[in-house]
């Protein structure tokens, strides 16, 4: 069994202000699932990277909040999870918001080839020109898999970081033509939350594993948005939606992933704490999560 570190990139550069003059609340997410005690359920090997200074205007060259801030970060970030790979340690990612992901796929490139399960209640699979907020956050799936501009989806020569087609973009609900059409239009596999319910939890992760196995890749890293949950118990995110995955639901799927034997590592992203002032989803999260994990990871090999 792999030995768990758990790593905190306290990030909200991907995000727009939710309101003139306040900072997305998101950064506060490693500290806010410690008081939760997800890190005593999981991991005692802490490590840690603050981000540069939020800001919320644009970059000038490339239309994106935060852009410069984003490539510094994304360096330090790969860098750090390159060791953690080295030493074949797991790394268990607590956000920030989704363009930290930027990092950790940097960080999978420089060590092979790597497949990406995106589970997240969007596609985050989108273009500059259809982003209303030049938010990384809501176009991080798409950056990764090279597509944008170069200097992101080029940071240190290693475009692409993801290759397309090693991208399955899992439990979108947000069902517009437009939107979906990117991801559509590329060749990552796409299921949507309605489509991943009519091909079923079970048969859809052991297609993706299968294929995993297939290509030979060196291993598959696990995004987890929660805005993927249900908005009824997961509502503390920046872009609520109907529906969502249940609990139930949630943590079969992620049950058959931590069974993967080429997983190599996971992050948290979108909890927002300003917007779960009692906690009370939180704690549900962190039981349901922690227990899902705990009960498989001694198979992370």
């Amino acid at each position: 069994m792999k030995e768990i570190c758990i790593v905190e990139f306290p990030s909200n550069l991907g995000l727009k202000e939710p309101q003139p003059g306040k900072e997305p609340g998101v950064k506060k997410l490693p500290d806010w699932l410690w008081k939760h005690n997800l890190h005593k359920a999981i991991s005692h090997n802490i490590l840690r990277l603050d981000p540069p200074k939020y800001s919320n205007s644009k970059d000038v060259e490339t239309q994106i909040l935060n852009a410069n801030s984003l490539v510094e970060y994304a360096r330090e970030q790969a860098y750090l999870i390159n060791n953690l790979l080295t030493q074949n340690k797991f790394p268990f990612i607590l956000g920030g918001d989704c363009s930290i992901l930027l990092g950790t796929a940097i960080a999978l490139k420089q060590k092979g080839n790597y497949g990406l399960f995106y589970l997240d209640g969007h596609t985050d699979f989108m273009n500059i020109s259809l982003s209303e907020t030049g938010g990384v956050g809501g176009m991080a799936a798409s950056i990764v898999t090279g597509n944008g501009h170069e200097k992101l989806t080029n940071i240190l020569n290693l475009s692409p970081y993801i290759k397309e087609e090693n991208l399955w973009c899992v439990g979108n609900r947000e069902y517009d033509d437009e939107y979906e059409n990117e991801i559509r239009n590329s060749s990552a596999t796409y299921l949507s939350l309605h489509e991943l319910r009519k091909q079923g939890i079970s048969n859809s992760v052991k297609s993706f594993l299968q294929e995993v196995e297939t290509k030979n890749l060196d291993g598959f890293w696990l995004h987890i948005d929660v805005d993927v949950l249900n908005d009824s118990i997961m509502p503390c995110v920046d872009s609520r939606t109907p529906d969502g995955l249940t609990y139930n639901e949630f943590n079969e799927l992620t049950s058959y992933l931590f069974q993967g034997n080429k997983l190599s590592g996971l992050e948290i992203t979108i909890l927002d704490p300003d917007l779960d002032t009692t906690g009370e989803y939180t704690k549900n999260f962190v039981t349901n999560l922690t227990s899902t994990f705990n009960t498989f990871k001694n198979t992370i090999n």
